[in-house]
């Protein structure tokens, strides 16, 4: 009889044209969405240190959330405040028109960043081939990411057209030492020097390296016809940038021994 007579109060009892019960179901949502996002908020910064995320692509993602949290919180808070269905059918009619003014490039851009950063294909600081974009990759965020290319250029690529293109990330494993990248690529001769030839300059060119470089390279045939034989070279570093300079080293420095080989057979 108590109980039913304290609800009866409740009902009865009005704070600005609002029921109690309301007005208390309304504080306990406000206080759900404040310790929900200060959990969110918690977690994400802990996750962002452990796998090591950029600073903005952290805050991107706190802020989503942030967003998504308050959306819920104000449409809990209609629903609960008893407003008129066509509040509510006006408000989903508002919203659905925001997003479908939205770029639809946009909205991909955002889902293909989230995707992304979920699922990390690649990081920040290692070297990839994006499509026939191939460089460091220099920061991603949820719309773009960017790449520094041979040609010390910085390419910004739509997150929405990474997704449609081919990704190789050359990081090859992870130690103690760091991260270890083998970075290969093709490099061809005629016919005109023996294959042995061809693989003592292999071996004297990759002596040079040795020192240098935390793996010793390494080659093999990748094909061979009419016209010549193509090898891939293997080269490791710890540093991406390296690859920059040694790469265009080492193909110049086999170049010239090779055509140091057709100059003795032609006299």
């Amino acid at each position: 009889m108590i109980a039913q007579d304290f609800f009866t109060f409740l009902d009865a009892y009005t704070i600005f044209g609002f029921d109690l019960p309301t007005i208390l179901f309304v504080v306990v949502i406000v206080a759900v969405a404040l310790i929900l996002e200060r959990l969110i908020t918690r977690y994400l910064t802990r996750f962002a240190k452990r796998t090591g995320l950029a600073p903005n692509v952290t805050n991107n993602l706190i802020l989503t959330f942030r967003m998504l949290i308050l959306i819920g919180a104000i449409v809990s808070m209609i629903r609960v405040g008893g407003l008129p269905t066509e509040w509510f059918v006006a408000f989903s009619a508002l919203g659905g028109a925001t997003v479908g003014l939205a770029s639809s490039k946009t909205i991909g851009n955002f889902i293909a960043g989230l995707y992304l950063l979920a699922t990390r294909p690649f990081k920040v600081g290692d070297y990839v081939r994006v499509g026939t974009v191939e460089g460091v990759i220099q920061e991603v965020t949820i719309n773009y990411t960017k790449i520094l290319t041979t040609g010390n250029n910085i390419v910004s690529i739509s997150n929405l057209q990474i997704m449609d293109r081919d990704i190789t990330n050359y990081l090859y494993e992870s130690d103690e030492h760091g991260s270890l990248y083998c970075y290969n690529f093709e490099i061809g001769f005629d016919h005109n020097v023996s294959t042995d030839k061809l693989a003592k300059i292999f071996n004297e060119v990759f002596e040079k390296y040795i020192d240098m470089l935390p793996k010793r390279p390494n080659y093999m045939l990748a094909r061979s016809d009419a016209f010549g034989r193509v090898y891939i070279v293997y080269l490791y570093t710890r540093h991406p940038m390296d690859i920059f300079v040694l790469r265009s080293q080492i193909a110049e420095e086999l170049f010239r021994r090779w055509d140091m080989e057709r100059a003795k057979i032609k006299q």
